[in-house]
């Protein structure tokens, strides 16, 4: 990856989660896809690396919890836009086999407005060197704002920012399935690197492999694809290094697959940061992926 300034902004929503514990009971916490990417990026990053995270809260206290939360953990809030009449979304998880499931509370989200105010958007990512947004946070914001937000998007990529992606389709987030496949497409158009999953792309788009899936989103200017795809091989292709795969140790104790995704995101962008070749970029991303997924909740301090 090109040099670029160590400064990260990682865009979408966060939630209060509610993880169940092993006497049944549940623990609070604060996650959803990007923020945890955001988590994990500022704990394995360099001192000399910020990460910040650009969403929509409220001013209740649950809002301001979340915050320092935020904050406490290194991750910059500073862009966040605050609404009076707003709150933060809720989702419960329930687990099966170490398999998830989800029930979510977002009616009054204050992130469905993160991309309402360009000017705010355009002063959020003014001079990061990575930016970093998913097909959750598409999905969250009104229809007639993604525009804005893809604008702002591309025209920092022109500026000289990488723009990272990952499609994280969830159906229930969308009117229709082919609303949901045009914009997770519109949205990887303007992007430098796209972060699928198999399993996701293979359904929605009939990819046959691995390898179609890289393809089409290449054929969309994309310049480095990785396709995360469980336990399988990975197969990734950058428009420098060429054709790779990696085959990943397989987990022997997985508890809870939330933040697999998300986590082996952070550990991907975190090693190209600090300018790792693509293959060793991957087996970290793997590594940490697979510690995650052997403990209970998105956010697992002792995997770092």
């Amino acid at each position: 990856m090109k040099k670029l300034p160590p400064k990260i902004m990682c865009i979408g929503e966060c939630m209060v989660e509610m993880a169940p514990r092993e006497d049944g009971a549940y623990r609070r916490g604060f996650a959803g896809d990007t923020f945890n990417s955001a988590w994990y990026l500022s704990k394995l990053l360099p001192k000399d690396f910020s990460v910040d995270y650009f969403t929509g809260a409220g001013t209740d206290a649950i809002s301001g919890a979340m915050i320092s939360f935020m904050e406490d953990a290194g991750v910059g809030t500073s862009s966040i836009r605050r609404f009076d009449d707003r709150t933060v979304g809720l989702y419960m998880i329930a687990l099966k086999n170490g398999e998830r499931s989800f029930s979510y509370w977002r009616d009054m989200s204050a992130a469905k407005l993160l991309a309402e105010d360009r000017s705010a958007l355009e002063k959020a990512v003014e001079g990061k060197g990575l930016i970093l947004f998913s097909g959750i946070t598409m999905a969250v914001i009104y229809p007639e704002h993604r525009d804005i937000l893809l604008s702002v998007l591309a025209e920092a990529r022109k500026a000289g920012a990488v723009v990272a992606f990952d499609p994280n389709m969830r159906e229930r987030l969308w009117p229709s399935r082919e609303v949901m496949a045009e914009a997770i497409t519109r949205a990887a158009a303007v992007s430098d690197i796209v972060l699928p999953s198999f399993d996701e792309d293979g359904t929605i788009f009939g990819d046959e492999n691995p390898q179609a899936t890289i393809a089409r989103y290449r054929s969309k200017g994309v310049k480095t694809v990785i396709v995360k795809n469980g336990p399988n091989t990975i197969f990734a292709e950058d428009a420098d290094a060429g054709p790779v795969t990696f085959d990943p140790t397989p987990s022997e104790n997985v508890v809870d697959t939330t933040a697999a995704g998300d986590s082996f995101n952070a550990g991907l962008i975190s090693a190209l940061m600090a300018g790792a070749p693509l293959v060793e970029a991957l087996e970290k991303a793997s590594a940490l992926s697979a510690r995650v997924i052997g403990a209970r909740g998105a956010l697992v301090p002792e995997a770092i």
